[in-house]
């Protein structure tokens, strides 16, 4: 079993400068990539303003969708479907294609969350879905994973831009001191912008759900 992602721009059409759009989605995607082990598929653009990975773990997953959505540019949003299922690869003359329960189950997830957007939680971005096949362990979770996905972007969607990058960087692992040299503001005031916009509850949070999956799936930590 994987885990497949989905991922849109939201409004990428009335974005002025597309192509500068792009390849900031791109470069956030890269840090992804360098910060979160376990892709089988890393980062890649496909057809319009879509991306795709593949992850070993959930945890992984959301992981990586987290670090997309704190580097992105400012005032551009990322929506997520993510998809617990087995990936297949597709025999292709062309290039290489995949398919299965996975890619299902993520493209059902991004169309909900669009759907739940627009009618009912305008700051959800992101919804899992546990696809056929997927461990009874991983689909009793699934309602408090995505409650956590709830709350995380509305979280997020409350952030400024240096709330945003203050998160990123705890998450690279970087010294408080570091990010206050960065920013041109003092250790303390990190410190008191990542308490305000919530970004220890964020992380702690999960780390909390990646032990949860681990611990059920009686992987070893």
């Amino acid at each position: 079993m994987t885990v497949a992602i989905l991922a849109d721009i939201v409004g990428s059409r009335r974005q002025p400068d597309r192509d500068a759009l792009q390849k900031q989605i791109e470069e956030a995607a890269a840090q992804a990539d360098r910060l979160v082990p376990g892709a089988t598929r890393p980062w890649r653009p496909t057809v319009g303003d879509e991306l795709q990975a593949v992850y070993e773990t959930l945890g992984g997953a959301l992981r990586a969708t987290l670090v997309l959505q704190l580097a992105a540019p400012d005032s551009v949003e990322c929506r997520f479907g993510i998809g617990y299922g087995a990936v297949v690869s597709v025999a292709s003359s062309r290039d290489e294609l995949q398919d299965g329960p996975g890619w299902w189950a993520a493209r059902e997830a991004i169309e909900h969350v669009h759907s739940l957007a627009r009618r009912r939680v305008r700051p959800a971005r992101t919804w899992f879905q546990a696809g056929i096949g997927a461990p009874s362990e991983i689909t009793a979770i699934t309602a408090l994973v995505n409650g956590y996905l709830l709350a995380r972007d509305h979280i997020i969607g409350e952030m400024n831009g240096r709330a945003r990058r203050l998160t990123l960087g705890r998450m690279r692992g970087d010294a408080q001191k570091d990010l206050a040299d960065a920013e041109g503001i003092s250790q303390s005031a990190v410190s008191q912008s990542l308490s305000k916009a919530g970004a220890p509850g964020l992380m702690l949070l999960l780390d909390e759900l990646t032990e949860v999956e681990d611990a059920l799936l009686g992987r070893d930590r």
